[in-house]
């Protein structure tokens, strides 16, 4: 024979429903009212209360303590269960006030997506698994207007890009360098100036490319012309391009690293002070961050502080 109960959910809150299963759980309502650090008076009146909600007799009271009438095995079944739900749903809530469970929309440029985001983001969800980070990889001036337009919520661009509506700190230093075939002119060196470079024709990226604007506004401040011969989208056909001698390039050192010696690339120390470019991590001003983009963006500056090895 099966037992229904009929209740009235507007008179049964989850502490009571607490208190009835570990009341149940202890067989003592003595024990139950201090599990839940209620007092035993209170305890007694809210059990009573419940029992009246079902309109059935839930509990017996023996000498040795209380058992479960079958009704109330009925009603442990399913206060058991929203209990657990409750917690649940309570602890998910807390992980999410704290940012440790959430979503974040990441946009990066190339160069720091090449070198300095991968061991980041390896190491921010280690430590944050339940946070989910959508990583796009932009040109620098479309990432500051996803983000002035919430398409995004955290950017990594190179410094110099307008920033007008951004709050930015800054990230990590990207050393740039002259990469030129083994079989170049200027492969005899082991550093040039940018001046020098500017008798050679270039590889470069696309235009919008924060770094080809960096290099075309050097080529202007040496009153030169930049002849780009080649223009690409990646960093790897940029090497593939200069280790078939089509021209000279300038790209991070990290990025053309392991083509030295698996396409005959060298890498020239360029003798300017643009050389180091930094990296900025940007948010949008006056607009407060979720919980999760926050533990990401102290993270990224973690990470910026963290001395090289």
């Amino acid at each position: 024979m099966t037992t229904s109960l009929s209740i009235n959910p507007a008179r049964v809150d989850f502490v009571t429903l607490r208190l009835f299963c570990a009341v149940a759980t202890a067989g003592s309502i003595t024990k139950g009212a201090e599990q839940c650090h209620l007092a035993l008076s209170a305890a007694s009146r809210r059990l009573s209360e419940f029992e009246g909600a079902t309109g059935s007799t839930l509990l017996e009271r023996t000498s040795q303590g209380v058992v479960l009438t079958s009704a109330g095995h009925v009603a442990m079944q399913h206060a058991m269960r929203l209990v657990q739900g409750f917690e649940q749903f309570s602890s998910e809530l807390k992980e999410h006030s704290r940012g440790s469970r959430g979503h974040v929309r990441l946009w990066a440029n190339m160069s720091s997506l090449t070198e300095f985001l991968p061991q980041a983001l390896v190491s921010f969800l280690e430590s944050y698994p339940d946070i989910r980070v959508e990583v796009e990889e932009q040109l620098s001036g479309d990432i500051v207007h996803a983000i002035v337009d919430g398409l995004a919520d955290v950017g990594v661009f190179a410094e110099g890009t307008p920033t007008y509506g951004l709050e930015v700190t800054p990230f990590q230093v990207d050393e740039l360098v002259v990469a030129c075939a083994n079989g170049h002119p200027l492969a005899a060196l082991k550093r040039v100036t940018f001046k020098e470079c500017l008798k050679h024709d270039f590889v470069g990226l696309n235009r919008g490319s924060s770094l080809l604007e960096l290099v075309s506004r050097a080529a202007e401040r040496e009153a030169k012309p930049l002849r780009v011969r080649v223009q690409v989208r990646s960093f790897d056909a940029m090497c593939q391009m200069i280790s078939a001698n089509l021209g000279i390039g300038v790209l991070p050192r990290a990025a053309c690293a392991p083509m030295l010696g698996k396409r005959g690339l060298k890498a020239l120390r360029l003798d300017e002070s643009w050389a180091q470019r930094r990296l900025v991590v940007a948010t949008k001003a006056r607009t407060p961050l979720t919980p999760s983009a926050t533990l990401l963006v102290e993270h990224l500056q973690r990470v910026g502080r963290r001395p090289k090895r």
